[in-house]
């Protein structure tokens, strides 16, 4: 997570972002009020903040029931007393404020306006700030507007909203709420690139409207026929948790400081214990290459050190099943936080002194065979570009360079997709640069497949080799 003050005037904007989530926070404050627009689930540091600048948390904007993420405003709302504020349409099972389009909120000399743009979802408001002169300053669009992108609208379907009804709504509401502003006016968006709540988002976390109008495809002249063709190409399935984060978002989850509570440290024979008798799921959050060399049998690899919570929330189809971990000491806490982020809660301990714990114990241990690039060229070649190659990375990142005769099994879809696996000749995985490819090779171990073959550095320490590539398509998997 990292601050960045953007205005120090006689306003306070902070964006405060969380990079495994790519989402970003926002503390406002004018005078001694302040506001905080979609919080996430650890609402400490925004309580810190505030009675640090001696200031009082007025209101909790929320700009949509996210997808991709718990939110804190219950409990910062319980903390601090700051009624919720959502747009229209929303219809959370807790007591908050409906805003009505245009409504006005004062914060100190500050004006917040609700702006009203469905389409990321039905009840999606951005939050338009007027300085201390009422005049137009920035405008924080939520999953409406990103930078370089715009919110899905295949996220909030009803039997009666379909994605193309809210690709329409998107449209309407750009071109008729949101490009009519002042091309000065900053965009603050909740999310930047890595988000799966938009296709291509830039890697910048905020912008000028103005710019974003000249290089935004989604603000570019078109139809509304042509917008909703764009917006709606090439969309990948959601993570399985996000239908979920939307239910508990509308209607509340347990404080994180209650869920780390119930986390309890197992002795290798508990936590061998509870492995055999719950269905819970092993997950073994150190780096790929130190996992490779030895790791409880079954385990999954999902470094903490990385996007974990998106990947826990897309592997782990059930976001209810129990979950057991094993974490190096100084991760174990960042683990739990990780994982509530997405609603994962239901999570019964943690492998007491880790795999040294576990080693010392003599438990089974089991292994990956991982090889540098340099060894793979040379198995290449030798094969005379026979072997078994897959690549896990996404299906555009395949298509834009991959190994020659490689086929395309993206990680997220790998669960579908076993049967493409040979259960006699090695199975050579690779990604972009070693992360996915350790989970993929996990998964499979666990399911039973003792020839994986990981090559550590991936595709970027591949492409350095003499091993050949393509840009063309050969063969992608995808179901």
């Amino acid at each position: 997570m990292s601050n960045v003050a953007l205005e120090v005037k006689i306003m306070t904007i902070e964006q405060i972002y969380t990079g495994c989530l790519a989402q970003g926070t926002y503390y406002i404050q004018s005078g001694n009020e302040a506001v905080i627009i979609d919080p996430l689930r650890e609402i400490q540091p925004y309580l810190n903040k505030a009675q640090r600048n001696g200031a009082t948390i007025k209101y909790i904007l929320e700009t949509h029931f996210h997808a991709d993420f718990v939110s804190g405003h219950l409990d910062l709302s319980h903390k601090t007393g700051a009624p919720i504020v959502y747009g229209p349409k929303a219809n959370p099972t807790f007591e908050a404020i409906i805003a009505t389009d245009g409504q006005r909120f004062e914060v100190g000399k500050l004006t917040i306006k609700a702006l009203h743009t469905p389409g990321h979802t039905m009840e999606s408001t951005c939050y338009l700030l007027l300085d201390e002169n009422g005049q137009e300053h920035c405008l924080f669009t939520g999953d409406t507007l990103f930078i370089g992108d715009v919110g899905r609208p295949d996220l909030a379907q009803k039997s009666d909203v379909k994605t193309e009804d809210l690709a329409g709504f998107l449209y309407e509401s750009l071109r008729d709420k949101i490009m009519p502003l002042p091309d000065s006016l900053i965009v603050y968006p909740a999310h930047g690139a890595g988000s799966a709540c938009g296709k291509n988002m830039s890697k910048e976390t905020f912008d000028t409207l103005g710019h974003q109008k000249q290089v935004n495809y989604a603000l570019q002249p078109q139809t509304k026929a042509q917008f909703i063709a764009a917006v709606t190409e090439g969309l990948t399935p959601p993570p399985y948790y996000f239908p979920q984060n939307v239910l508990m978002n509308k209607t509340g989850v347990r404080a994180l400081e209650d869920v780390k509570k119930a986390v309890r440290a197992l002795s290798p024979d508990a936590f061998e214990t509870a492995a055999n008798e719950t269905n819970a799921i092993v997950i073994d959050t150190r780096s790929a290459q130190v996992f490779k060399a030895g790791f409880l049998p079954n385990s999954i690899n999902i470094g903490i050190k990385g996007d974990f919570a998106p990947w826990v929330g897309t592997l782990v189809t059930d976001i209810f099943q129990p979950i057991l971990f094993v974490a190096n000491p100084a991760d174990i806490d960042e683990v739990v936080t990780r994982l509530s982020r997405v609603g994962y809660d239901n999570i019964i301990g943690y492998l007491d002194g880790g795999m040294g714990a576990w080693q010392a114990a003599q438990k089974e241990t089991d292994t990956i065979e991982s090889i540098d690039a340099e060894e793979f060229a040379v198995r290449f070649a030798e094969s005379e570009g026979g072997l078994n190659v897959t690549d896990v990375r996404r299906q555009t990142e395949y298509l834009a360079e991959h190994v020659a005769e490689a086929v395309n099994i993206p990680l997220a879809t790998l669960s579908e997709n076993m049967g493409e696996f040979s259960k006699k000749a090695p199975n050579y995985i690779h990604c972009a640069g070693g992360y996915r490819s350790m989970m993929a090779a996990s998964i499979l171990k666990a399911r039973g497949f003792d020839n994986v073959v990981d090559v550590a550095g991936g595709f970027a320490a591949i492409a350095q080799t003499n091993v050949p590539r393509t840009n063309f398509v050969c063969q992608s998997k995808l179901k």
